[in-house]
């Protein structure tokens, strides 16, 4: 039998959090009745009519091959919502020098890092900064690049952001950081509203990670899949931050989905949006190894991008449930209400043990905050004591979870 052998790098991931997940909660026998997974961000409501509509009508579609860069319609939609969205200049973007269709932004989050990682920076390996905790994506992509993943406190102290002033010279003589880390960073990985603790940087924060970016010429990668699930407030964005500063777009991406926006996560449709040079390498290398959007796919998504209603409508429904959540746990594990997405970042003592407790005793899934996050500089793990909890089922789901939830917990 031939052996087959693996990319060293493959050595260094560890298994995916659900599948982690899965094995701590085997042997473990639930209640008779349906589990509850809000372990992950599915969306379950349902997306609006239209796009079934589109996607039949588009049927004859199905029999071409799309072109990597989609459709000049699905563009100029995407480039209009982000102008609308995040009150940009008239004309500050192209659609056909700054926006790049992608199969749902975790492909590209993880491509990302293959083209704009170096072999080395430098004389030096380099660095890819991750904000802890984080979505499991940005590690592979820092690991499968050969980079060196540094991963970045984003506690309380910081806001639930990843505080990238630790690496400034002024204070690195403070921390226990390597003094080099920015000079060897190619890539940081940023998520606004964050997932899982749904805190939104500001514009001063996002306009000191963009000047930090180009003053140690690094890419600043800003997952903002989010950023139309919130509470009050639209959060701000990082093209904003860039009108902001001049309209420069060097140095920065930023990556959105209609997965959680449009409660179609099964389309698997997004773009990515920003250094014109940046993108137009993405579309090179996409051209090898990534995936086109079909064009029926691409029809739905140019007018699910065109539409505002239905979103409006799903963060009412979210709203509803973080309200719920809030009169159901109180003050309770430490429950703070987050500016942006559908997670409850609760803290629960060992989080591993609690996931099991509720999956036996309520069929509930939840996941681990330690899955989440790697152990800082101190070897603390700072998801350890946290579960994540996805608020994505109906209102009356989520009411009963969250009721056996506290019952049970105390």
């Amino acid at each position: 039998m031939v052996r087959v052998i693996y990319n060293e790098r493959f050595a260094l991931l560890t298994d995916y959090p659900f599948e982690r997940l899965r094995a701590l909660l085997e042997g473990i026998t639930p209640p008779p009745s349906p589990p509850v997974v809000m372990s992950i961000g599915e969306p379950q409501h349902p997306p609006p009519p239209f796009v079934r509509d589109l996607l039949d009508a588009s049927s004859a579609l199905w029999g071409r091959y799309p072109p990597m860069n989609g459709t000049p319609e699905f563009r100029v939609a995407a480039t209009d919502w982000l102008t609308r969205r995040f009150a940009l200049p008239a004309g500050f973007l192209d659609p056909d020098r700054h926006v790049l269709p992608v199969a749902g932004t975790r492909e590209a989050l993880y491509l990302i890092a293959h083209l704009v990682v170096p072999r080395r920076k430098g004389s030096a390996r380099p660095t890819v900064l991750i904000p802890n905790p984080f979505y499991q994506v940005y590690v592979g992509a820092a690991v499968m690049a050969g980079a060196e993943p540094v991963y970045v406190p984003s506690g309380r102290q910081s806001g639930f952001l990843p505080d990238f002033t630790l690496f400034d010279p002024k204070i690195l003589q403070r921390t226990p950081y390597d003094p080099d880390t920015l000079n060897r960073t190619a890539l940081a990985f940023l998520c606004t509203p964050a997932n899982p603790q749904g805190s939104v940087a500001d514009l001063e924060y996002l306009k000191q990670a963009i000047t930090l970016a180009r003053r140690y010429d690094f890419v600043l990668a800003v997952d903002e899949c989010y950023s139309e699930i919130y509470d009050s407030i639209p959060p701000p964005g990082v093209l904003h931050a860039c009108a902001d500063l001049g309209g420069d777009l060097t140095n920065v991406v930023v990556f959105h989905s209609l997965s959680k926006r449009s409660s179609v996560p099964g389309l698997r449709s997004g773009f990515v949006a920003g250094d014109p040079d940046i993108i137009a390498a993405f579309a090179r290398l996409r051209a090898y190894g990534g995936a086109a959007t079909p064009l029926p796919v691409m029809a739905a998504a140019t007018a699910l991008w065109q539409d505002e209603v239905h979103v409006a409508e799903n963060r009412t429904l979210y709203r509803a449930k973080m309200t719920a959540a809030e009169r159901l746990l109180g003050g309770r594990f430490g429950l703070c209400r987050p500016a942006g997405t559908f997670f409850l970042w609760l803290k629960v003592g060992d989080g591993e043990a609690t996931a099991r407790a509720l999956f036996q005793k309520a069929g509930i899934r939840v996941l681990p905050g330690a899955y989440l996050a790697r152990p800082d500089s101190t070897g603390v793990n700072p998801g350890r004591h946290y579960i994540r909890v996805a608020l994505v089922h109906d209102l009356d789901t989520t009411v009963w979870a969250l009721e056996r939830l506290r019952d049970i917990l105390g």
